[in-house]
């Protein structure tokens, strides 16, 4: 009888551990989905505080531009549906849409000369300044862009004015002839302009593509020079194809503050002489705030930032496609 105790004893403990088991899988496979949920908990109370700023000063600002784009509105009184009316408004009017023509025209100096010049400077530092002289040469070069922006049109203003350094220089080296208020002329205050953009932003492209330089196989340069190749021909069959990335950035960084440039011009110049080097930023500031014409200026900054991302788009997308 004992016998058949034990034994019918241990069959009963066997079949409360089969009945248990399910349970016990199942608070196994519960306790890693807990602990996820935790983690995400954790993950959502750090993103949420960034994820709120960003909607209350970008998202909700946007929103608000578009809305109010559709209104005749001084800020303070009843506004008026005016429909679509803004935005012929800025087509028609020469001084609102001439604004825009000259932001694209910054492009080619905010963007393309930073690119193209950063491109052949960081090469030579690359390859001729290492060690301590190529740190000293990469501090300096990127320093302007250290600079506060304000700061920098001022010194610029005082640099081409009249009797300032550069027409002092200009009548040192017998080119008197020449100078002139740079900021202050019709024909020369936007290169003028555009000049103070290439030295700000010649750092940060000449920066980023040295380190993109960096990760480039020396042995690619070795076997080219084995072959014959010159300089010239490194830099265009191998540096430029394998820095496409690092160019598309460059451009997409440069071509925004050139359609977004407010700073800078409205310091040097305030959008003067007379519209010469008005720009989108400075006519946004002035219809909103001077004019208090808070419709025109949002449909203004609506037609601003279409602009940049019809202009970025196809950057991005080609830079994608060549990092593939």
């Amino acid at each position: 009888m004992d016998k058949f105790e034990s034994i019918s004893s241990t069959e009963k403990t066997m079949s409360e551990i089969s009945n248990d088991t399910p349970a016990l899988t199942q608070n196994r496979r519960i306790f890693p989905h807990g602990k996820i949920r935790r983690e995400h908990l954790i993950s959502w109370s750090f993103v949420l505080p960034a994820l709120f700023m960003y909607a209350l000063f970008v998202l909700v600002p946007l929103v608000l531009s578009v809305f109010y784009s559709f209104f005749r509105w001084n800020g303070v009184g009843p506004m008026t549906w005016v429909g679509l009316k803004n935005y012929f408004t800025i087509v028609q009017f020469p001084n609102l849409f001439g604004s825009i023509f000259n932001a694209f025209k910054l492009i080619i100096f905010f963007s393309f000369i930073p690119v193209g010049l950063g491109l052949v400077v960081a090469s030579v530092i690359n390859r001729m300044a290492t060690g301590r002289l190529g740190s000293i040469a990469r501090t300096v070069i990127f320093l302007p862009q250290v600079i506060p922006l304000v700061a920098a049109g001022i010194i610029w203003g005082w640099l081409l004015a009249l009797p300032g350094l550069v027409n002092e220089l200009l009548r040192l080296v017998g080119l008197g002839s020449i100078t002139r208020a740079w900021l202050g002329d019709f024909n020369w205050a936007l290169p003028s302009v555009g000049v103070i953009g290439v030295w700000v932003l010649l750092g940060f492209c000449t920066v980023l593509l040295v380190t993109g330089m960096t990760k480039v196989d020396p042995a690619l340069y070795e076997s080219a020079r084995i072959d014959g190749a010159n300089w010239f021909t490194e830099f265009f069959n191998i540096t430029i194809p394998l820095l496409k990335h690092e160019i598309g950035v460059c451009l997409t960084v440069t071509v925004i503050n050139a359609l977004s440039a407010f700073d800078i011009v409205w310091v040097s110049t305030a959008g003067g002489p007379g519209n010469a080097t008005s720009v989108p930023g400075i006519q946004i500031y002035i219809l909103g705030f001077s004019q208090r014409s808070v419709g025109l200026a949002s449909a203004l900054a609506v037609m601003l930032m279409i602009l940049v991302l019809i202009v970025i788009l196809p950057i991005q997308r080609l830079t994608r496609e060549t990092a593939k």
